[in-house]
């Protein structure tokens, strides 16, 4: 039996072969710092919030004039000139625009309002949908989407709640 030694060839040599690798390697990682990049930067452009909870937004520049796409979805308030309270009031996606004194853009970012779906119960009955929020019991939760009486009575039940809390904090009374 006849034994044939190869010999490396031109194109196969080791030096070639870390020297493509290299090549290749070097080419890849503009690449993944550009992805990378733009993850980081949807990231950064958005914030996410819970409905029924707040999150604070510390500005690097003073704030003068603060804009919320779609107050539904949610509410800003103004703690001080760089300190603002971003609250979820329901499921959707609005923005969130802060301007210093000159008009300036300070911020610009994406608001996603979510509901808490750990804490929450979906009670179904045929095309009826009632929402509740249970952390260990269970009390009614107001969701775009449920039955109509259920989300109206629950409606009112918390706008008179509001107009108590409000009314105590101004010192007043409100009519029942």
């Amino acid at each position: 039996m006849r034994t044939r030694v190869l010999s490396p060839s031109r194109h196969s040599s080791p030096i070639r072969m870390v020297a493509g690798a290299i090549a290749s390697f070097l080419m890849a990682v503009p690449f993944v710092a550009i992805f990378a990049g733009l993850s980081h930067a949807s990231e950064l452009s958005s914030l996410n919030v819970n409905v029924d909870q707040a999150r604070l937004i510390r500005l690097e520049k003073h704030s003068s004039e603060v804009i919320i796409g779609n107050p539904s979805i949610a509410d800003v308030s103004v703690q001080s000139s760089k300190v603002l309270v971003l609250t979820g009031k329901s499921a959707g996606l609005t923005n969130l625009i802060v301007l210093d004194g000159k008009g300036d853009e300070v911020l610009n970012k994406k608001i996603y309002v979510k509901a808490d779906d750990v804490r929450q119960v979906t009670l179904s009955r045929g095309a009826s949908r009632e929402t509740y929020t249970c952390s260990p019991d269970c009390s009614p939760a107001l969701m775009s989407g449920d039955n109509t009486k259920y989300f109206e009575a629950l409606s009112k039940e918390i706008n008179k709640k509001l107009s108590l809390a409000q009314s105590s904090a101004e010192g007043t009374t409100v009519q029942q």
